[in-house]
Parts: structure tokens; sequence; C-alpha cells
């Protein structure tokens, strides 16, 4: 079995869960509504469907603003400071935890393996970590729109136009 098969997803749960006021896409770990309702009946292979989506918007929107120049930093510094990560992940979701555990307490990211790009130099890491965060649920919630949004009324269109 790969080594990837054999970690198991956790949930991206973190407790913050707005779906229950009627948000499509949570705005704590911003899985979809249906996604967050049937996570305990998930497969293994579907959980990581969904960690792996993500990832991957996370990783994206992290790389927009800053780059990883040493890795190896960067792990050593969050196991040091003991700050959880997932390390089977990209080292941009490390660089985010990072920002969550500390914004307001870090100073020079090069020291962690970190280089902020250009127009992000001057900004508080706080409002950095709050912006990624923002537009990681705005495209969450894009993804959702596209998806399954349109696709819904797509078909309820369909549907309309078969009955009449």
């Amino acid at each position: 079995m790969s080594k990837e098969l054999e970690i198991r997803v956790k949930t991206p749960c973190i407790g913050v869960c707005s779906t229950g006021i009627g948000d499509s896409v949570c705005r704590g770990c911003k899985r979809f509504a249906h996604e967050v309702i049937h996570w305990n009946g998930y497969t293994q292979a579907e959980k990581r469907i969904i960690d792996q989506r993500l990832e991957g918007f996370l990783a994206q929107i992290v790389a927009t603003k800053m780059r990883v120049t040493n890795q190896d930093l960067l792990q050593w510094n969050l196991d040091t400071q003991q700050i959880p990560y997932p390390a089977h992940k990209s080292p941009y979701i490390w660089a985010y935890e990072l920002l969550r555990a500390g914004a307001s307490q870090l100073v020079d990211l090069s020291q962690y393996g970190l280089e902020l790009d250009a127009q992000y130099r001057d900004v508080d890491l706080r409002n950095l970590r709050l912006a990624i965060d923002a537009e990681f649920y705005i495209l969450s919630e894009a993804h959702h729109q596209r998806y399954f949004t349109n696709a819904n009324q797509q078909t309820e269109a369909d549907n309309e136009l078969e009955q009449t």
C-alpha cells in the first residue's frame, strides 16, 4: 500500500462551522455543507479527494503571497516550536500553519525559510493570514457555485423543460 493511502484523512474541521446558519461553504474549514454533514460516512478515498481540493486551494493562495525558500528550515522551526503541521502536505500549508499559530509574533520570515512577495512585505502578518483565509473562502465558494449550485440550477431548468 502506498504511503499516501496509509495516512488517515483527519477532519479539516476547526470548530467554527457556519453551515448550521445556512452557509453553503463552511467559513471555518471551507468544506461544502454536504461534505460537513456526510463526512463521517465518507470512505478514506472520498475524504482524501476533499482534503486534496482544500490543500490545493490553500497552497495555491499562500504561494501567491510568499515563497518557501528553505523547506528544511521551515520544518525545523515548526518542529522546534511544536507547531502542528501536516508533514505529508505542501510546505505552503506549513507556512499557513505557522501564520495561524503566531503571525503576531513573527518578525523576520527569512529565519523560517520564507520570503514574502514584494507587494506583501509591508503587510502586517496577522492581516496577511486573514487575507489568505478570506481568499480561501472565496475560492471554495466559487468552486461550489460553479460545480454544485449552477449544476443544480441547470438540472432543474432541464427538468422543467422536459415537463412542458
